[in-house]
């Protein structure tokens, strides 16, 4: 019971971050998830609360979706995904390894992004070969992990300059991605009584959060909201890998 508090507790915090930040919800959440409630409860379930906010954003910034990146996007990532899915099998039964992976995986992510941050770079647009690797890997952390979030953003921040057309687009992505992850994990038998009882919750949890995190983000900087991301990442990245 207390350890699906906390997890609560995370799922409340990391939005509000997701909503103030428009990144790393679900790379901040799950780390910890994990360690409060296990792989086969955490990754569904922040799976649902990513379908259901992506369904939010989408209702509101429909007409501003650019559909030709939405398509390319998609389809490369998909790719990535089906091949992170079947990646995922080798780890059953070794939860240590799993959690050493997404370790070493959120590190990375903090660590990019606060360079990115701390030098001031320009968002340019990736070279063709690169982005293509990009998405891919986008698409394999995804599938693992739920986590492709952080290098979806690197691809995107240097292709889509309009805010509302940046979150349109890649909320429709997440639709796609979530969906089908969703599919799978209802196959794969996951969805138990206690489980969609504890999704339920965390729904209303996320509500609350977003509320929360639309308030605050009109009074405190997106930039020191930024800084404190990067560390969270850092710290659950490594307690990940000690474990």
């Amino acid at each position: 019971m207390l350890r699906n508090i906390v997890f609560l507790l995370v799922v409340f915090l990391t939005n509000i971050i997701q909503c103030i930040t428009g990144f790393a919800g679900t790379v901040l959440a799950m780390p910890f998830s994990i360690m409060l409630v296990g792989y086969d409860v955490a990754k569904p379930i922040l799976n649902v609360l990513g379908l259901l906010a992506s369904i939010y954003v989408v209702i509101t910034c429909f007409r501003h979706i650019n559909k030709k990146e939405f398509g390319k996007m998609t389809g490369i990532m998909l790719a990535g995904m089906a091949a992170g899915i079947y990646l995922k099998r080798f780890f059953t039964g070794n939860p240590s390894l799993l959690y050493k992976t997404l370790g070493i995986i959120v590190i990375v992510f903090a660590v990019m992004n606060a360079v990115k941050f701390y030098t001031h770079k320009e968002d340019n647009a990736l070279p063709a070969p690169v982005s293509v690797i990009l998405l891919i890997v986008s698409g394999v952390v995804h599938g693992m992990f739920v986590c492709g979030g952080p290098l979806l953003v690197t691809y995107a921040s240097g292709r889509i300059k309009d805010k509302d057309e940046f979150r349109g687009t890649l909320s429709a992505v997440w639709i796609i991605l979530n969906g089908i992850l969703f599919a799978t994990d209802i196959h794969a038998g996951l969805f138990t009584v206690p489980l969609i009882k504890l999704t339920l919750i965390s729904a209303a949890v996320l509500a609350a959060a977003l509320v929360a995190g639309n308030i605050i983000c009109k009074k405190l900087s997106r930039g020191v909201f930024l800084q404190i991301t990067y560390v969270l990442m850092l710290i659950s990245g490594i307690s990940l890998l000690i474990k």
